[in-house]
């Protein structure tokens, strides 16, 4: 068997499937985001079960990286900057969200998530704010089987 390890910790490829490290594989949910690639792919037991497309950050340093946890599920939530209501087509959020909590200088802050879109054409691009796109359909999926608490590991 041809085992190839990959640049990226946390991570060992080989050609029929993706595997966590032990270190991360004790999860039953794990969530990995690859910034380089703009691909988050959802993790069940250590065994990647389905990996998808996304956009990230317009700056490498808008979207954190580093391990955090989903601590929000919302569906339809506004967009509160523009005073857009949840499940408005105009809705830059879609209408899932899956907030993560992450620290920056100390502080935690709720304003990074998981979320879907209203311009589907932005998904594999470098254009968010800081936050991660997914196709509204994908992040549907995703929100379906994702549970409170699940890690969410942000690497370049």
């Amino acid at each position: 068997m041809l085992i190839l390890v990959s640049c990226i910790p946390g991570l060992t490829v080989n050609a029929a499937e993706q595997k966590l490290d032990s270190q991360y594989a004790v999860y039953a949910q794990f969530i990995v985001i690859h910034k380089s690639t703009n691909q988050l792919t959802y993790y069940e037991k250590g065994k990647a079960i389905k990996t998808f497309p996304v956009a990230t950050g317009a700056k490498p340093s808008y979207t954190p990286e580093g391990l955090f946890k989903i601590h929000e599920k919302v569906k339809n939530r506004p967009y509160y900057k523009e005073g857009i209501k949840g499940g408005d087509p105009r809705n830059p959020l879609g209408d899932r969200w899956l907030g993560i909590n992450v620290k920056i200088n100390g502080k935690t802050s709720y304003a990074y998530a998981i979320h879907g879109n209203n311009n589907e054409n932005s998904i594999g691009k470098y254009v968010s704010a800081g936050c991660i796109r997914m196709h509204n359909k994908d992040v549907r999926w995703l929100y379906d089987k994702v549970k409170m608490n699940t890690p969410v590991l942000i690497q370049k």
